[in-house]
């Protein structure tokens, strides 16, 4: 009547994880998306050795969206330069494998994608650390001085 009931563990998790998110910087969102990437494809791996077929599949298209509307739609090419041109490559790259894998059954190729998340991860993880390059201000021309209207004014049409 009121939805499916859930048990307490479950949602648990769930408002855990919430937290997580609105506390959670720009660099550590990222970080927990090659998280779900990897979960995703843990699961996916599960279900190939017990042939849960529909279910390794939802699990491979859940890692697949993580991977390219998360990871790959952050990337700033412009900004980024060539790093952010290969990390898009490489992302591409396992987006395909991905799909293979899932057409095929083929826990080798699910690996591979585990194990590039897990370098791309472990670097963001160690840059976390590092102190952000500083800021360079902005060349803003001194704006002019604003008319007062509280300031006192003599009047032009108005003589003593």
């Amino acid at each position: 009547m009121f939805g499916k009931t859930r048990p307490g563990a479950n949602a648990y998790m769930d408002i855990n994880l919430e937290t997580g998110v609105f506390a959670a910087s720009p660099h550590k969102l990222i970080v927990m998306l090659f998280d779900g990437a990897k979960l995703a494809l843990s699961n996916a791996q599960l279900h190939l050795e017990n042939k849960h077929v529909a279910a390794k599949g939802q699990a491979i298209a859940h890692a697949i969206r993580i991977i390219s509307d998360g990871l790959r739609a952050s990337l700033n090419k412009d900004a980024g330069g060539p790093l952010a041109k290969n990390l898009d490559a490489l992302y591409e790259y396992m987006c395909t494998r991905l799909v293979l894998a899932n057409l095929h059954n083929d826990a080798k190729i699910v690996n591979e994608v585990i194990d590039l998340l897990e370098v791309i991860r472990q670097a963001w993880v160690e840059i976390e650390d590092l102190p952000a390059p500083p800021v360079k201000p902005l060349d803003v021309p001194p704006s002019k001085p604003r008319y007062d209207i509280l300031a006192p004014r003599t009047s032009s049409f108005i003589k003593a």
